[in-house]
């Protein structure tokens, strides 16, 4: 088989075998860049991002968080899962399957793509690009919502998973202009925020995205696998002028939380968790913290507007799944709850970092820069429950440890103290003090005019 065929059976594999034994019976995935990436991966270590392992680190995680704000780094986002939609009918699915308005959808263009479940719950989101008039590309931590939801229906449209043979690479930061127009040898700056062309490096044609997961100005090339470590080598090059950095997996959330961008199967689990639509990559483990829910697994699903996501001008008249239960909160006044930040009290969170230190009971202690996989924990005001915060991250852009919380509006304004109760039920836990901030935590520089630089 050639490379492509390879990564193809290994991907398949993967998904197949996903409850067998680890390393006997499940093979390894890797990056369509690992050997480029190997390179500078002087530590040898690795860690999953959905099924597929990545470095941890390349220098050392403070160097590497800082970069998409000093100069610009080149991650690895190819985990991704990667759906091409097509046919007759692929806009008038996608435009039921999603809550945002596709009706002025442009190629070219990137829409940010929520998909509700019946109740008005998140159950997929991602980024959608339309690459043709009935061709898009659906990006994002699972697109089996997607598929299933296809599959149940007559729409005259197909789906095809191309996760295997297409990388994602992200260039985010000041210098990522810079980087990729030394690397594709043309300007790029005709490409406005949520647009994206064709450019070609070494003659390997590549799709050039401006997006801005890091709130910065940045950028994704999408291409071949089977390019993807010449034109992971050549970014590196291209970029080394400008100070760029190579991003490991250790580093990668962090600035979604400075961004204040809620991430799948992190801040909120998906509602597709209750469906044959599933993601396959959100099955393991159970989510840490001392939240403890009330109604079981559906208090950790979210309403769009919970996460920022909500209509400015109300709900819509035109048809999506799930607009009948938006319509129904909407009339009660719900959702009662609101997306904020939270600035964590540095003496409190230095006493939990050095409790290995003294003596006493040990609470759950603190990764740095964030945990790996999904925490909830209480957010309390006067003792009593007002909201939940997720991805609690150190962040050396804002030296200062923050996070996410769904709050509830009447403990919403920022300025507002309020207490995060860090660690699981039956541990030493510790109250934390915390102030509610306004999101962002930094400026927003996505839509930078780069015809000005």
């Amino acid at each position: 088989m050639d490379t492509a065929e390879t990564r193809r059976a290994t991907y398949e594999a993967v998904l197949r075998l996903k409850d067998a034994p680890f390393v006997a019976q499940r093979p390894a995935y890797f990056s369509p860049a690992a050997a480029a990436q190997d390179e500078s991966n002087a530590l040898g270590s690795y860690g999953h991002f959905a099924q597929t392992l990545l470095p941890l680190e390349y220098t050392d995680w403070v160097e590497e968080c800082g970069a998409h704000v000093t100069s610009c780094y080149l991650g690895d986002w190819s985990s991704l899962h990667k759906v091409v939609v097509r046919g007759r009918q692929a806009l008038d699915f996608l435009a039921w399957l999603g809550m945002r308005d596709l009706s002025r959808f442009e190629k070219g263009q990137i829409k940010h793509h929520v998909q509700l479940d019946e109740h008005g719950r998140v159950a997929s989101e991602g980024i959608l690009c339309r690459l043709a008039e009935e061709e898009f590309l659906y990006t994002a931590g699972s697109g089996d919502w997607l598929l299933w939801q296809l599959s149940q229906g007559s729409w005259d449209a197909e789906a095809e998973d191309v996760s295997p043979g297409r990388f994602i690479f992200g260039v985010q930061g000041p210098a990522s202009l810079d980087t990729l127009e030394k690397l594709t040898g043309e300007s790029l700056r005709d490409i406005a925020f949520s647009r994206s062309r064709t450019a070609a490096v070494a003659g390997v044609p590549v799709q050039v995205l401006r997006t801005g997961i890091s709130g910065e100005l940045g950028y994704e090339l999408h291409g071949p696998a089977g390019h993807a470590d010449a034109i992971w080598s050549a970014t590196v090059a291209a970029g080394g002028q400008f100070g760029l950095r190579q991003l490991g997996l250790r580093s990668q959330p962090v600035q979604h939380i400075e961004a204040g961008i809620a991430t799948n199967g992190l801040d909120y689990l998906p509602a597709s968790i209750l469906t044959p639509g599933a993601p396959r990559q959100f099955r393991r483990g159970r989510p840490g913290g001392s939240f403890v829910p009330d109604n079981g697994i559906t208090d950790y699903f979210r309403k769009p507007a919970e996460l920022g996501w909500g209509f400015r001008k109300g709900v819509p008249d035109r048809d999506f799944l799930g607009r009948a239960a938006l319509a129904a909160d909407a009339a009660r006044g719900e959702p009662q709850r609101t997306l904020m930040g939270l600035r964590w009290n540095t003496e409190d969170v230095a006493a939990v970092l050095a409790s290995p230190l003294g003596a006493g009971d040990l609470p759950d202690p603190m990764e740095v820069p964030r945990g790996r996989g999904p925490v909830f924990d209480q957010v309390l005001a006067a003792g009593r429950r007002v909201g939940v915060s997720t991805g609690r991250t150190l962040s050396v852009n804002l030296r200062s440890t923050i996070s996410l919380a769904v709050l509830d509006q009447t403990h919403a304004a920022p300025g507002t103290d309020v207490v995060v109760l860090w660690g699981r039920p039956g541990t030493a836990q510790r109250e934390i003090r915390a102030t509610v901030t306004a999101l962002p935590f930094k400026p927003d520089r996505r839509r930078t005019d780069v015809s000005a630089l």
